[in-house]
């Protein structure tokens, strides 16, 4: 009997030891909000830092990544920041949605809101909507004016795919 009571006592140690070391190999699945939160900013940093380095692909998986932690506060400026790598890796369809969720927050974030803009102009306009584009870009020089638009007026309109000409 004393016997089973030890190899129950260690078979719970060995638990709480292998549950410690998950914590420390793996700290971001932790449910502590703050860990979270920080494990995303780091995530989104590197993805950043990744991005400017032209390593879109290595870039996006950090984004994605940092999403996977579903920090809410952190969402906007992740998905506006993604935004910017799909256009770069020429996945514009992909980076209008990342705008797009960007752009969804109710909260007054001026700064991520004229890049996640910016961004999806530049996806529009690689799609041949230029007048979407044009609306895009404007948005986003609104809310930053340093943000100057492309010139747009050399860019031919495209019709937008599966619309009949005729409507």
């Amino acid at each position: 009997m004393k016997s089973r009571m030890y190899m129950i006592a260690g078979s719970l140690i060995a638990v709480l030891i292998i549950a410690l070391a998950l914590l420390v190999v793996f700290p971001s699945m932790s449910t502590d909000p703050s860990v979270k939160f920080k494990d995303a900013g780091a995530l989104y940093s590197k993805s950043v830092d990744l991005a400017n380095e032209g390593k879109y692909e290595e870039a996006l998986k950090a984004a994605d990544d940092a999403l996977s932690l579903n920090v809410r506060q952190l969402m906007p400026i992740i998905q506006s920041n993604r935004a910017g790598i799909l256009v770069m890796l020429g996945r514009d369809r992909e980076a209008i949605t990342a705008a797009d969720a960007a752009l969804s927050s109710n909260e007054n974030l001026t700064t991520v809101f004229s890049i996640a803009y910016f961004n999806k102009g530049n996806a529009l306009k690689n799609l041949g909507r230029t007048d979407e584009a044009k609306a895009a870009y404007a948005k986003a020089h609104e809310l930053d004016n340093s943000l100057v638009p492309p010139d747009l007026s050399s860019i031919p309109v495209l019709p937008i795919p599966n619309q009949s000409p005729l409507l």
